[in-house]
């Protein structure tokens, strides 16, 4: 009789601990609770958040401002100017970054140490926002999550559809990048706010090159925006719309004359992650 209590109480422990152990590797797929992350860009720590890791990060770099809390954890520096010496002084179990962010060298450094580094492609269109929060999701066994975020998503982007679809203009815009009236640069075609002016039913007011080119007044004449999009932080640092107004050229515009001047958070802007949809939305509302 003591032999079969013993035998039964015997399995009861191990059932537990089995099945406590199945809900940690299952859930996370390997990923528990004392795994240290480390995260090198800001749309793929909004994922993280999203998917219920923001307590295992224990490092960003400094765009990973969404949400407010991922400010409070220690900074690696600019995505595209990490150390591996940084990262790996937090003691990271995991490393995520953007494929073409994260210098090869640097890869090479941390993989050397024996941490994982996985890197994700990331396209900025509303298919690839898809596909690096499908991809996040599933590396880390959150498959189910996953597809909840990219149902939030397709939500947003219907009503974005609406929004653009019922507008009759399209509005040429013309993205500033500032820093200071010392540092003062225009998006060209194929750029994240080339894509999001289109997303939002507008046109890019500059044409004829990609990436960006330092402003020129000429230029900016030429292109006689109807709006003037900046990051809020840009906007902010050449003293807000009046400030913007001293530029040379840009009362000269439509945009100008009007005061259609319109500012966003730069993450939240141009992240293409799962607020794609909300920014797009707030962009169209104030294009339009």
């Amino acid at each position: 009789m003591n032999k079969n209590i013993l035998f039964t109480s015997l399995s009861v422990v191990l059932v537990v601990a089995f099945s406590s152990c199945n809900v940690s590797t299952t859930q996370q797929d390997g990923v528990s609770d004392s795994t240290k992350i480390v995260s090198t860009n800001g749309t793929l720590s909004e994922i993280l958040v999203a998917l219920g890791f923001e307590g295992n990060i224990v490092g960003v770099d400094v765009a990973s401002t969404y949400p407010a809390s991922l400010q409070q954890k220690p900074k690696i520096g600019h995505n595209r100017d990490i150390s591996a010496e940084g990262v790996l002084a937090l003691g990271a179990d995991l490393v995520v970054g953007v494929t073409d962010m994260v210098k090869p060298e640097v890869a090479e450094q941390i993989r050397a140490t024996g941490t994982t580094l996985q890197l994700f492609d990331h396209e900025y269109s509303v298919d690839g926002a898809k596909q690096l929060i499908r991809s996040v999701a599933d590396s880390l066994g959150q498959t189910t999550k996953g597809d909840s975020l990219l149902a939030a998503l397709d939500m947003d982007l219907a009503t974005a559809d609406s929004i653009t679809t019922q507008s009759s203009s399209k509005p040429k815009v013309l993205f500033i990048y500032a820093r200071g009236t010392g540092t003062m640069m225009v998006s060209g075609q194929g750029t994240q706010l080339d894509e999001m002016i289109k997303l939002a039913g507008g046109e890019n007011a500059i044409q004829g090159f990609t990436d960006f080119k330092p402003l020129t007044a000429e230029a900016l004449v030429a292109a006689n925006p109807d709006v003037i999009l900046l990051f809020d932080s840009g906007l902010s640092s050449l003293g807000g719309i009046d400030g913007l107004l001293q530029v040379q050229g840009i009362s000269q515009t439509n945009a100008g004359k009007n005061r259609k001047v319109v500012e966003m958070d730069g993450q939240f802007l141009t992240g293409f992650g799962p607020r794609l949809g909300k920014a797009i939305v707030e962009l169209a509302e104030k294009i339009h």
